[in-house]
């Protein structure tokens, strides 16, 4: 593919359409007014006489600007605006209501979801720049989103055509090291360690980023099922305490109150921790928070508790089991925790990474309807908090 085609296929097609508008009005000499005005214009004209009318034929038709008269009988464009704007599956479509009402009554339809207003009597020449406006609008606001799905379509496939070569040389550095095309020598297996750390880090960061585009284009499906919480920490415990016991560090864990890492005898307690979620994503979770928290502590411990499950307001019926992971590292700046959780934001420190593991994390938890937040201060080290309801999840 030449330099040029591949620019072009992301680039947004400029290719002239007609705009499809919606008139609704329980007037018919007003309807016939506006197809009039409208139709000489050149726009695809569609007429509704009711609201009940107007919303049958939003979602097939999916006009590009819909004109409302707002006095009309069962229901006003008041409320025909507000469902219209509660439809998730309706992209964005202007709105410019048509009203003989005073100010308030203009307030109360913007505050509604209207794009705009016009009076009656109205003027053909305001009216026809008002739908321009509008519709001038709708364009940009419609590029733009094509050029978001352009941009998630190419990161997708990037990191798809990445990830394939970075786990063919993870593999084949894997057989040089176990010497399956030779002896290797101990300075050849230092080289070799650094390239396979080196190549694993690059993987981690694909895989990231292929993760984050699944759940941002609503193509991730999580399976949910019954998950010991528990049991998933204690299995990415064992799986981190080698990089923890390489830098002197204690990781440590506490299950319910302070309750010491239980022997064996703990089996009530561990029942009070099964949530429903994918235990994959969770794991992935886990993994990234006590992950981070060696990597970003020098000296001291990590402290992982999982604490009882509790109600978090009067309100809310189903209880919530507690995850902190605490550290003892350099405590990250204020202007840092606000920002933390977003895409592509990197704390100052230089072992940052891409800015999108606590991203990502976020994600998974508050698809698991929980919650993920930060406690630090500089030179006490940091808290992360998770909680996740406990039981089916509502």
């Amino acid at each position: 593919m030449s330099e040029a085609t591949a620019r072009s296929s992301f680039i947004p097609s400029t290719v002239p359409s007609i705009d499809r508008v919606l008139a609704v009005d329980d007037t018919e000499d007003n309807l016939v007014l506006l197809e009039t005005i409208l139709a000489d214009e050149g726009y695809e004209i569609s007429l509704a006489r009711d609201g009940l009318t107007a919303l049958a034929l939003v979602e097939p038709l999916t006009p590009d600007l819909i004109l409302l008269d707002v006095m009309m009988p069962e229901m006003d464009g008041y409320e025909v605006t507000r469902r219209i704007r509660k439809n998730l599956k309706l992209p964005y479509i202007p709105i410019l209501l048509i009203t003989a009402h005073d100010q308030s009554s203009v307030v109360y339809g913007l505050d509604a979801g209207a794009d705009d207003f016009i009076r009656k009597p109205f003027d053909t020449d305001e009216l026809l720049a008002r739908v321009r406006s509008l519709l001038r609008l709708k364009h940009s606001i419609d590029e733009r989103e094509a050029m978001v799905r352009q941009r998630e379509d190419f990161v997708s496939r990037l990191t798809h055509d990445l990830r394939t070569p970075l786990v063919a040389a993870d593999r084949m550095l894997t057989l040089v090291q176990q010497e399956i095309f030779g002896p290797v020598s101990a300075e050849m297996r230092e080289t070799l360690a650094v390239l396979m750390r080196s190549n694993q880090n690059l993987l981690q960061i694909v895989n990231t980023l292929l993760e984050v585009y699944r759940y941002e284009s609503g193509y991730k499906a999580l399976t949910f099922s019954p998950c010991n919480l528990w049991e998933l920490i204690q299995e990415v415990i064992q799986e981190l305490s080698p990089l923890a016991q390489e830098k002197g560090l204690t990781l440590g864990v506490t299950l319910q109150s302070g309750t010491e890492t239980p022997k064996g005898n703990n089996k009530g307690q561990e029942q009070n921790n099964i949530v429903t979620g994918d235990r994959l994503e969770l794991r992935r979770v886990l993994t990234n928070l006590i992950g981070n928290a060696i990597k970003f502590t020098d000296r001291g411990q990590i402290q992982v508790r999982l604490m009882a499950p509790i109600r978090q307001a009067a309100s809310t019926s189903q209880p919530m089991v507690t995850l902190e992971i605490a550290d003892t590292g350099a405590g990250i700046p204020k202007e840092d925790q606000e920002i933390l959780f977003e895409r592509f934001r990197q704390g100052k420190d230089r072992r940052s990474g891409s800015g999108l593991g606590l991203y990502l994390s976020r994600r998974i938890v508050e698809a698991h309807q929980g919650t993920i937040s930060v406690t630090s201060e500089l030179g006490q080290g940091s808290t992360f908090k998770v909680c996740l309801p406990v039981g089916p999840l509502g």
